[in-house]
């Protein structure tokens, strides 16, 4: 009768235990929401690291975007009681016996799209429309940032190219005109406004703020519209996409496709020299082209046979660890500034095919 008790207040614990059982659905939303985050965030930033660098050896960029995750849980219990007893007067005996079985499943699908075909042009390989460069301006981007990264030239005005189709120089006057509106900048002179064009469309107005200004910051204002070409008596320019003005009321912005500013920061790869002599890429940049000792190079990504020990990103590729150093936070905000403009110039609309792998 003992055991008869014992067992069946197991039975009922057991029960009772089965019954308080919750949901493990909301518990795996922290867990998941983290882990999912960090795992795309790391392989976005791998992903443009390794097509910097694989464009550097001539070879074809691909971007495959992870357009969704479905994950589904699953989890199966049973419990097994059962007794038998006996006489034991009657040569009898009594058996008990105790099972159980758990069974958690997690199965997880992965939605991919290669970025190819028509997405592909007008992602990586149509201008960013320069009214979005000036408002990265606005909202708080450093101008050498932007005109560095963003701008081929500036009212005829040619930035740095390292291209290695297209080599060149920036003219002297580029990296004057980005020094002195970053001084404007800092002080709060420069603005935007949009305004409604003659042919009825939505233009966009560079603004001099002309009130309570320093005058050492107007100083640095005239310099600036001498340097570009524009009327020194006009506090407003209007922004047009073309190498050159109309007249001397405007901006004219030859901006960059992302495409190009990908080329041009892979140009500062630091490619193994033993690569450079066998003809695999051409050389890096660094002492052969002027870089404005104001500024420094956009960004540093180095090269090195063993794995680094505290990069900020990193892939292999060649036999070779091509890696951005976590201390170098010029180089990091710039690489953070090309994701963002890939997150802002990426089309709406999800275009075919698709590629979706169960990873179960």
């Amino acid at each position: 009768m003992k055991r008869r008790f014992i067992i069946i207040a197991c039975a009922a614990m057991a029960f009772a235990l089965l019954a308080g059982c919750s949901g493990i659905g909301h518990k795996t939303i922290s867990r998941d929401r983290f882990n999912y985050s960090a795992a795309i965030s790391d392989s976005w930033q791998n992903q443009m690291l390794l097509n910097m660098v694989k464009l550097r050896y001539a070879e074809t960029p691909v971007f495959v975007d992870v357009t969704s995750v479905i994950s589904q849980y699953a989890v199966e219990g049973q419990i097994n009681l059962g007794a038998s007893f006996n006489n034991p007067l009657a040569g009898g005996s009594d058996t008990q016996s105790v099972g159980g079985m758990g069974k958690y499943t997690d199965r997880p699908t992965i939605t991919y799209a290669p970025l190819i075909g028509e997405k592909f042009a007008k992602t990586l390989m149509t201008p960013i429309p320069p009214p979005a460069v000036f408002f990265l301006i606005q909202a708080g981007w450093p101008v050498d940032f932007v005109f560095r990264s963003c701008i081929q030239s500036v009212n005829t005005i040619q930035n740095r190219s390292g291209s290695h189709l297209n080599r060149r120089e920036a003219d002297p006057e580029f990296y004057r005109v980005v020094s002195l509106l970053r001084d404007i900048q800092k002080s709060g002179a420069v603005g935007m406004r949009i305004d409604l064009g003659e042919d009825k469309t939505e233009a966009t107005v560079f603004t001099f703020r002309e009130r309570n200004i320093d005058p050492a910051v107007q100083s640095k204002m005239s310099s600036v519209k001498r340097l570009l070409g524009l009327d020194p008596g006009q506090p407003e320019f209007r922004v047009v996409y073309g190498s050159a003005p109309r007249n001397n009321t405007e901006m004219a912005v030859l901006s960059r496709s992302l495409l190009e500013i990908i080329v041009e920061l892979s140009s500062y790869i630091d490619i193994p020299e033993v690569h450079v002599a066998e003809g695999r890429s051409y050389a890096t940049l660094f002492g052969q082209m002027d870089v404005s000792k104001e500024f420094g190079p956009l960004i540093e990504i180095h090269s090195q046979t063993d794995p680094p020990q505290d990069s900020y990103v990193s892939v292999r590729h060649r036999g070779y660890h091509f890696w951005i150093d976590d201390r170098d936070l010029r180089s990091k905000r710039m690489f953070s500034f090309i994701m963002l403009l890939f997150t802002l110039v990426e089309p709406k609309a999800t275009l075919a095919p698709l590629v979706t792998i169960p990873t179960n």
